[in-house]
């Protein structure tokens, strides 16, 4: 497994993060267990999660992802100092006023919250999960600032940030002496290119941030397991907008590549990200011990010019169902 800084920072981070939204949802304590085990031994240090994780199911009340990870540490006892710990703020986690946004009295509550559920004293990489228009840019970072002054927090980061508001908070962090955003998490894979290549990904160029794209195989769909003649839409509810003429092309060429290299579809598409300078680590979130090992088959992969080429041309710009 390769490392990386992230950003401008002197943080490693493996080549490849650990996503847990499905963490005591579609991947139960004993099998999260498995899998962040696997995940460390195989050499994956970045483990990503968020405080909301996973509140949209039925019974969850937000935090189990968090929990579940603090439970794992515990138990095998794993050196803290090993792991790079990221979660994140900014959802609803209850029916108060102050229970979401960017607010400084949500976030010094939710930090507390989530330091308590994770079982440790500090957050490595603390994110906001999405942008607050409610709330100034200045309250959210000196309200970030004093945790790191604290040592509750080492670093910071953002996710779902237009390019614009990224750019302000930036200037705003300059301006004022505060700590500032070192990593971004877009919503970024071969099928929706261009909300991050279009504004974006110069501002992560030009200031260095580290980019850490989520849901890099587009929810499943870039595996290859669904086919053109699929009618069972239960397990597609997520995918289908992916289920046209551009979507199916776009597995074919990743499967006329993945036959050449011997990779599987998964990894071809992973692929693609690893072979982009700009990108830090993209976060998979396997749900089984098999998922993790095909994902895992993509460390140190590098697609060449070529291979570049061809699925760049196959994913150009086109709007994409968000």
């Amino acid at each position: 497994m390769e490392y990386r800084y992230l950003g401008s920072t002197g943080l490693r981070v493996s080549e490849i993060g650990l996503g847990s939204m499905q963490f005591g949802w579609t991947a139960d304590e004993e099998t999260s267990f498995s899998i962040l085990s696997k995940a460390v031994d195989a050499g994956i240090n970045f483990i990503d999660s968020a405080d909301i994780y996973s509140r949209w199911v039925k019974g969850n009340p937000g935090g189990v992802s968090e929990q579940i990870i603090g439970n794992w540490m515990k138990k095998t006892g794993v050196p803290r100092s090993d792991l790079v710990i990221a979660t994140k703020v900014r959802g609803a986690m209850g029916p108060g006023v102050n229970d979401e946004g960017l607010s400084r009295a949500h976030i010094m509550k939710a930090v507390e919250d989530s330091l308590r559920r994770l079982q440790t004293d500090y957050i490595d990489l603390y994110q906001t999960h999405w942008f607050d228009e409610n709330t100034p840019i200045e309250e959210t970072l000196s309200t970030l600032t004093d945790l790191v002054h604290q040592g509750k927090v080492r670093y910071l980061g953002c996710s779902n940030i237009p390019a614009w508001r990224l750019v302000e908070s930036l200037w705003a962090a300059d301006r004022r002496h505060l700590a500032r955003y070192e990593s971004l998490q877009p919503h970024y894979h071969l099928l929706r290119r261009e909300e991050f290549e279009k504004g974006l990904a110069d501002v992560c160029r030009t200031y260095s941030l580290g980019v850490m794209p989520y849901s890099p195989l587009a929810g499943g769909f870039l595996t290859g397991k669904y086919r053109r003649d699929e009618t069972d839409t239960g397990s597609q509810r997520n995918v289908s907008k992916y289920f046209n003429e551009r979507g199916w092309k776009m597995i074919d060429r990743l499967e006329s590549i993945a036959r050449v290299r011997k990779k599987s579809v998964s990894q071809i598409a992973l692929g693609w990200l690893l072979s982009q300078p700009l990108i830090t680590c993209p976060i998979i979130g396997p749900r089984s011990l098999e998922q993790l090992e095909d994902n895992l088959g993509a460390a140190g992969l590098r697609l060449n010019p070529d291979e570049m080429k061809a699925l760049d041309q196959e994913s150009a710009w086109q709007p994409v169902e968000s």
